[in-house]
């Protein structure tokens, strides 16, 4: 599910989040499918429970999760709001579709792509 490098130079909640983030949007880990117990996540990583719960904040944070105290942390869709994620993800994507762009993409070919990244998803919700 997710593996760790201790080499990384990234603290372990990050991988973490990370991995997880990952699992989420790829769609492995499906909306409204419940993340396995801070107790648990650790003992399979072999980690400080603290590390996991740091992740799942930060992923809450972030609106891919929601916790639901003495239930667990669930998978959601962020239904809209500004989140620090969205906004980092939306400066990233204006500076790269700026460059392709100057690169000699056409706006219809980035409106494509995400067209194609759009039905993808939708696929792999089915």
């Amino acid at each position: 599910m997710i593996s760790l490098n201790y080499r990384d130079a990234r603290p372990i909640y990050e991988q973490v989040r990370d991995g997880l983030r990952h699992l989420v949007v790829t769609g492995a880990i499906a909306v409204g499918e419940k993340l396995p117990s801070v107790r648990a996540m650790a003992a399979s990583l072999a980690i400080n429970p603290n590390t996991i719960q740091r992740a799942y904040a930060a992923l809450e944070e972030e609106g891919y999760v929601s916790t639901t105290p003495g239930k667990g942390a669930f998978v959601v869709r962020d239904s809209g709001g500004e989140t620090p994620r969205r906004g980092e993800l939306l400066r990233q994507f204006d500076a790269l579709s700026t460059e392709l762009l100057f690169l000699g993409m056409t706006a219809q070919e980035l409106a494509q792509r995400v067209n194609r990244a759009e039905e993808n998803r939708e696929g792999g919700a089915e």
